[in-house]
């Protein structure tokens, strides 16, 4: 907070312990990780390294995949295979639900080609198995130095541990409600799960936890309690998020909450897709929640003024879609030559009223003409108007503009 009560930017990152997921740092400072998961049956090798490979490509920097039967299981040495023939070198992170001790115990390849593992305390066995078979798990992990993420999830929470936690609750002079009981459940099981994984052998520091639930405000007070009590990294997401608009405004109010306050180490947007809908937006909507708060850079941010009665004219929406999606495209390319460019900001404004002005406080910006106004589009660069466009051809000109900008103000990199 400055001294006139204002933000000036995110809390100071929570100190947490360091946790590498092959040569991904997730926590003790690092960047916050974008993470996704695929939705093809892993048994499908090609498609599954396919949609790792795009999920990949969109910025997902760990991926995870679903590990449910002895297909999958035999699957996943030769999806990572597949990636490496494609020089994709991402991360991938087994989801284990029921039988993960089993599979792991009999397909040994499955552990060692995995880079990190994903346990629920609520589905690894209940009764007396449930120890024996955490165990288990543990102990391959521990066996093949891989990192674990424990991640406690309302929908199939221990239900030992919630039993427990209202038998304690109804002894309570004020007892508490039956959320605050369900919240306190969820922490305590994925802080229990972790001591007992350290008692097993697994070090601290291969430890990262998660405890999601699909409700905005109990995600908020569970990670806070959550971020008080241990210094585990931890993994961010509203689970069951939703489709559309929906899933992205629930998931953006929550998590900027907590990450505005330093909490928060790697996050997935749980998205449901729409029908025939890429899986890539889930990434997509990650980095621009991270950048748009100012803790990454991950693509050239546009600026583009929403449109009113001055600007009757769909051709400012048509152009900003149209370079939003050409600076997406380049990125690849781009990453790889120049260093910096991620950070390269983009105006485009539809009129005469804040065109100008917005356009110079971006690196380039053009200030189309509204409706009445002179047919004439001002460029602006660093500030500086450098040429007006006219004519059919603006959004070639404007892109070859970005080109010429990108190339000779961004530093190319060494081999």
């Amino acid at each position: 907070m400055t001294n006139d009560g204002f933000l000036a930017g995110p809390s100071p990152r929570r100190l947490t312990r360091q946790v590498r997921i092959g040569r991904v740092r997730v926590g003790g400072g690092a960047p916050v990780v974008v993470q996704s998961m695929t939705n093809t049956d892993t048994a499908d090798v090609l498609g599954t390294a396919m949609q790792v490979a795009e999920l990949a490509r969109a910025g997902s920097e760990v991926v995870r995949i679903t590990v449910n039967n002895e297909e999958a299981a035999r699957a996943v040495p030769h999806i990572r295979d597949r990636l490496l023939a494609l020089n994709m070198d991402v991360p991938l992170v087994g989801d284990f639900h029921y039988n993960g001790h089993t599979l792991l115990a009999k397909y040994p390849a499955c552990a060692e080609a995995l880079a990190k593992l994903r346990i629920n305390p609520g589905n690894v066995g209940a009764g007396s198995k449930r120890d024996p078979q955490f165990a288990a798990i543990v102990d391959i992990a521990c066996r093949y130095d891989k990192p674990v993420r424990i991640g406690v999830n309302w929908g199939s929470l221990d239900q030992s541990v919630l039993a427990r936690i209202m038998d304690e609750n109804a002894t309570l002079a004020e007892p508490r409600d039956a959320g605050a009981v369900m919240r306190e459940a969820l922490v305590v099981s994925a802080l229990e799960s972790a001591a007992k994984a350290e008692e097993y052998g697994l070090p601290g520091d291969r430890i990262i936890l998660s405890a999601k639930v699909s409700s905005v405000q109990d995600l908020i007070a569970v990670y806070r309690d959550l971020a008080r009590r241990c210094d585990y990294p931890l993994h961010l997401g509203l689970t069951e998020a939703g489709m559309g608009s929906k899933g992205i405004v629930a998931s953006t109010a929550a998590l900027a909450v907590l990450l505005q306050e330093g909490i928060g180490d790697t996050i997935r947007i749980s998205l449901t897709p729409e029908p025939g809908g890429s899986r890539t937006q889930e990434v997509v909507v990650a980095q621009e929640i991270l950048q748009t708060m100012g803790l990454r850079a991950f693509t050239p941010m546009v600026t583009a003024c929403p449109g009113c009665g001055r600007t009757t004219s769909t051709y400012f929406q048509e152009l900003a879609s149209g370079i939003q999606d050409y600076v997406r495209a380049q990125m690849p390319v781009w990453r790889e030559q120049y260093d910096g460019v991620e950070n390269m900001t983009l105006a485009v404004m539809g009129c005469i009223v804040n065109g100008p002005g917005e356009s110079k406080h971006a690196n380039i910006g053009i200030s189309l003409p509204g409706t009445g106004e002179t047919p004439a589009a001002p460029v602006f660069v660093d500030g500086v108007k450098t040429v007006t466009l006219r004519g059919d051809n603006i959004a070639a000109e404007f892109r070859a503009i970005v080109d010429d900008y990108v190339a000779t103000r961004y530093v190319k990199k060494v081999g």
